[in-house]
């Protein structure tokens, strides 16, 4: 993967950037994302901001590689603390972390009287908290979804600003999905559930069913068959 060829995870990301976009890329890791966006001429300014030095460097050495020290600037930061006032920034990606450190980052960023036009973020587990940290910090989910790169999958949340409340099971298995259900969403599903199912079967062997674990099971076992059914309604 380069800035030319970004893998199919960051290109899904990259879809939802939207055209002449000001980015501010969190966690950027050798600014492939940005530099892609720029080559393509599909943003107008980028920042890649990192929070370690190691991987600052890499940004440095792609922004080189491709001449774009006008357009992509690094910054040595925490989370949204690479953003200034004056980057005037509408766009901001988060992808390939925690639904838990999202979070974090997008709490010590937020600001009551701003609201970044869009945010695309792509946590690799937790995402139902991600979900939730938006509904509760008046930003809405615009779109969702989910793509399979080297056997993983990932999901892609982009919000705007808006004020709404999620059910139990949209935080979950999220809105859009339930209503326009992926191939690539019920298979995440389907193997989950058969995870699940597996592992309740080697509980029941070792007859401990009335266990907290086994109950506990059974229970997003019965959540997620009931998500399946709703979505192909």
């Amino acid at each position: 993967m380069d800035a030319w060829h970004l893998s199919k995870r960051l290109a899904a990301v990259a879809n939802f950037v939207p055209d002449g976009a000001r980015l501010a890329d969190i966690g950027s890791d050798h600014a492939y994302l940005p530099a892609n966006l720029l080559l393509n001429n599909q943003i107008s300014f980028a920042i890649a901001g990192e929070v370690a030095p190691g991987p600052l460097d890499n940004v440095k050495s792609e922004i080189q590689r491709h001449r774009l020290n006008d357009r992509l600037i690094p910054r040595l930061a925490d989370g949204l603390a690479a953003v200034e006032t004056d980057d005037l920034i509408d766009t901001v990606v988060i992808a390939g972390m925690g639904g838990r450190l999202i979070c974090q980052i997008l709490t010590d960023g937020h600001l009551e009287t701003h609201r970044y036009h869009r945010l695309v973020l792509q946590p690799n587990i937790d995402i139902d908290l991600v979900r939730l940290w938006l509904s509760e910090n008046g930003y809405q989910l615009v779109d969702e979804s989910v793509i399979v790169d080297e056997g993983h999958y990932y999901e892609i949340l982009v919000a705007e600003p808006g004020n709404i409340a999620y059910s139990a099971r949209e935080l979950q298995f999220g809105p859009y999905h339930l209503t326009e259900p992926s191939q690539a969403w019920q298979e995440k599903w389907q193997r989950e559930a058969a995870r699940i199912k597996s592992i309740m079967k080697n509980i029941e062997a070792a007859d401990k069913t009335q266990t907290e674990a086994y109950q506990s099971y059974k229970q997003e076992l019965q959540m997620i068959m009931e998500a399946l059914v709703y979505a192909s309604r």
